[in-house]
């Protein structure tokens, strides 16, 4: 064995500390996600032995002072508000995304993408009574009073929108600049403009990071709690009709919680198995964008 095989073998005091607090860390972050699936898990499972999954998946009634128990009311609210979100962040992301990877000058950018993340720094709260006491009412103008309540899934969705907008920005301009230059100079060679370079080759080769931000922003939304909470509605409402109040699941979880409800009851024990649908909503989300990554991404 050769003195330099033996050098790189051994590890210094201060890398085996380093690798030992990243592995701490490492295993921090398996540990909290087993304690959550359990604790999901152990206080649900009262929950589904008095309702069953089916009828829990299935059914269009939530209404716990006569025993239904159908989640698809507060689900179809999520998703709705969810879709309405991405519907404002995807464009408007990608949009900001490509000017401030492919058209904005050094300076221009150290201006601009700060004063775009700091959007991210709100707090959801202030969000939610921008939504209930600015959107709202502008709504209710263009619309009219009669046809939009004033709590209602639309104006949820435009704000919750605005708040991931920094999220999928960011992500989208990251991958976006991973992309090499000298794929740019040969398309630029090749007679292509500015925006066939942007659109026919860059983000094509950046998909990956793209589906990946894109996913990333609504599982986001799905777990958005303050600006539905105040801006949606409270009551569980089976309705596509986004200028209607409906009640998500999150904002049933924050309600719901801060009642006078009695522990290991059916409708303390619902509120976990809300949590539970929404981690495995996450974690569906999650498995799927670590795929699309894994399968389009490219190696230079």
């Amino acid at each position: 064995m050769t003195r330099g095989a033996t050098l790189a073998g051994r590890k210094r005091p201060g890398e085996a500390l380093v690798y030992g607090f990243l592995l701490f860390a490492a295993g921090v972050s398996v540990l909290t996600t087993v304690g959550i699936v359990v604790t999901l898990g152990k206080e649900s499972f009262p929950f589904f032995l008095e309702v069953s999954p089916w009828e829990f998946l299935t059914s269009g009634r939530w209404q716990p002072q006569i025993g239904d128990f159908g989640i698809l009311p507060l689900f179809t609210a999520t998703v709705l508000t969810s879709l309405v979100a991405m519907a404002i962040a995807i464009p408007a992301g990608l949009a900001s995304a490509i000017y401030l990877s492919e058209y904005a000058s050094a300076g221009v950018r150290n201006v601009l993408k700060p004063a775009l993340e700091v959007l991210a720094g709100v707090p959801s709260v202030v969000y939610g009574f921008f939504a209930l006491q600015t959107v709202t009412p502008a709504l209710r103008w263009v619309f009219g009073i009669e046809r939009v309540d004033v709590y209602n899934t639309l104006s949820a969705g435009l704000v919750m929108g605005v708040l991931i907008l920094p999220l999928i920005s960011s992500m989208c301009e990251d991958a976006l600049s991973a992309v090499p230059n000298s794929l740019r100079e040969g398309a630029y060679a090749l007679g292509a403009t500015k925006i066939e370079v942007s659109l026919k080759v860059v983000m094509p080769t950046a998909f990956s990071g793209l589906a990946a931000a894109f996913i990333v922003g609504l599982s986001r939304a799905v777990g958005e709690t303050m600006i539905v909470a105040l801006a949606a509605g409270s009551g569980p409402a089976l309705t596509l009709n986004p200028f209607r109040a409906a009640e998500t699941m999150t904002g049933h979880i924050v309600r719901i919680s801060g009642g006078d409800l009695s522990y290991d009851s059916i409708d303390y024990n619902s509120l976990f198995a809300i949590g539970l649908v929404l981690f495995a909503i996450t974690l569906t989300l999650n498995v799927v964008s670590n795929r699309l990554v894994r399968k389009y991404r490219e190696v230079y």
